[in-house]
């Protein structure tokens, strides 16, 4: 076959393109992928710093990928969740979460550990809802915050932690008060005596018992239930004497 002139100029012309994208003419390599885990933390750092959390981010992972059971990789890794945390938002609590697990998961000894679980709990307690709402997530705060006090009960953060879970617990029992209450207003007392129990028995600390336990009394009343009506009027009483309620009591008929 005999190559004739515009062949050979087109198979020259394809051969100096191919050369020319080798060489970097064509498409270039992320210059991130160039930079030692080092470096790549240095520069994650830096945008951290600013404020910049979805541009550092990839080179706290750059970093880690690089060198993953280096302290440099997991330094990276847990300011990676870090990056998500700061940046705030239902998403990115989710990834954060996530990512503190991830590290938990490797490197389970850490002295970081203790600051871990902190801020697992710290974004299940960022995601919770209000009160009227469904308290999964916050049921699975106030675990995490537990678990932080019960694995590391000497570490700084256990006593942050224990502040937190009095917090949640307060956000539980009014949810908790919300429900006997919308029993109570609806004509069930007999749920809505349950819950107040309830109330009062898991969350003793919780500020507004002189509210639970007045309409404890009432639902007692409504359901007929006279002499635990009594018991819970006489317990306001006893242990709320100025609470504004106990003026309130209705007068139970002796005998009714």
């Amino acid at each position: 076959m005999k190559i004739t002139a515009p062949l050979l100029v087109a198979a020259c012309c394809l051969a100096a393109g191919l050369a020319g994208c080798k060489s970097g003419g064509g498409v270039k390599a992320d210059p991130l992928l160039k930079l030692s885990a080092e470096e790549s933390l240095a520069e994650g750092k830096q945008l951290l710093a600013s404020k910049k959390y979805d541009r550092a981010r990839p080179y706290f992972t750059h970093a880690f990928e690089v060198e993953p059971n280096s302290r440099i990789g997991r330094e990276s890794l847990l300011l990676a969740a870090d990056s998500f945390y700061m940046a705030g938002g239902s998403g990115n609590y989710i990834q954060a979460e996530a990512k503190y697990r991830d590290y938990l998961n490797r490197f389970p000894t850490s002295e970081q550990a203790p600051y871990v679980q902190f801020q697992i709990a710290n974004s299940l307690a960022k995601r919770m809802e209000r009160p009227d709402r469904d308290q999964t997530v916050t049921r699975k705060a106030l675990q995490a915050y537990e678990e932080l006090t019960r694995l590391y009960p000497t570490s700084e953060y256990a006593a942050r932690g224990q502040e937190q879970i009095g917090a949640v617990k307060s956000k539980l029992a009014e949810h908790e008060l919300l429900i006997g209450n919308f029993y109570l207003r609806y004509g069930v007392p007999v749920a809505a005596a349950e819950r107040y129990e309830y109330l009062l028995e898991n969350y003793p600390t919780f500020p507004g018992r002189d509210k639970v336990i007045y309409n404890l009394g009432l639902a007692y009343q409504r359901s007929r239930k006279m002499d635990e009506a009594r018991k819970a009027f006489d317990r306001l009483r006893t242990e709320f004497p100025n609470s504004p309620l106990v003026r309130e009591i209705p007068d139970l008929k002796v005998g009714a």
